[in-house]
């Protein structure tokens, strides 16, 4: 994460939860850049705003090093430790490496809390000439392939009782990135399923920036939010695993 329009994720507690609960889809993500860009393999990779260094993790595959940055120390010490990763509390917008430094810079999650054209200028001052900066994003859609009334709750009561913080588009235009040095040769869509209990959709939930902003904010407490969560979703499984829906987008930014 990062320092940016309202940092949610410099609690500890939040942070637990967010290790213990965020499918692992980044693996995913790290196939889409060696197939997209004909690199095999990268000498040096960034991770901007890790969080728990799931993101990193998946680098790990593609790239010899990488460094992994987050604004929050909590984020970090969730962790696991790997040789091949090094952590570091830095912002986005002020990160501590040299000049042309890394082939390739991931963003997962995170674009929409950065002070975006901050970012792009310390993205295209730490990058190589001709280096990779991919940015994505991933979300729940709301959906059960099991049962389509999951929906209604997933759209309507949901965020009537945990409503959405405010943060910056996700979206990533041609324009933005040009005034920042990149060319932007591409996006894609993609798609993932995670199965899950009620207990574990719950847990994810309870990782969502809409219940974290509730909980770290004092108005609502941790397992009052818990408890109306599981009791909204259990229902809807009818007592057996539920095939949640995620889809994503992938954008390929190329340093000038």
């Amino acid at each position: 994460m990062t320092d940016g329009i309202n940092n949610l994720f410099v609690h500890r507690s939040a942070a637990q939860r967010y290790a213990a609960a965020r499918p692992y889809f980044h693996p995913l993500i790290a196939t889409r850049i060696v197939a997209f860009t004909g690199t095999p393999h990268f000498k040096r990779a960034l991770d901007v705003a890790c969080g728990t260094g799931q993101s990193s993790r998946a680098l790990t595959a593609i790239a010899d090093v990488v460094d992994a940055i987050d604004i929050s120390p909590d984020m970090i010490a969730e962790a696991d430790p790997d040789e091949r990763i090094r952590y570091q509390v830095a912002p986005a917008e002020r990160m501590p490496f040299a000049d042309d430094s890394f082939d390739l810079a991931t963003v997962g999650l995170a674009f929409h809390w950065f002070d975006q054209t901050a970012f792009l200028s310390e993205a295209h001052r730490v990058l190589k000439s001709g280096a990779w900066l991919v940015l994505y994003t991933s979300g729940f859609n709301g959906e059960m392939a099991e049962n389509a009334e999951f929906a209604r709750w997933a759209w309507e009561d949901y965020p009537k009782r945990f409503p959405a913080p405010p943060r910056r588009s996700t979206g990533v235009s041609t324009e933005l990135v040009e005034r920042g040095g990149f060319n932007l040769e591409a996006k894609e869509d993609f798609a993932h399923r995670e199965v899950m209990t009620p207990e574990q959709l719950t847990c994810y939930l309870l990782t969502q920036t809409n219940v974290i902003a509730a909980v770290e904010g004092g108005s609502t407490e941790i397992q009052e939010a818990a408890s109306w969560i599981a009791a909204g979703v259990s229902p809807f499984f009818n007592g057996r695993p539920g095939t949640m829906q995620f889809s994503g987008s992938i954008w390929y930014l190329r340093r000038l």
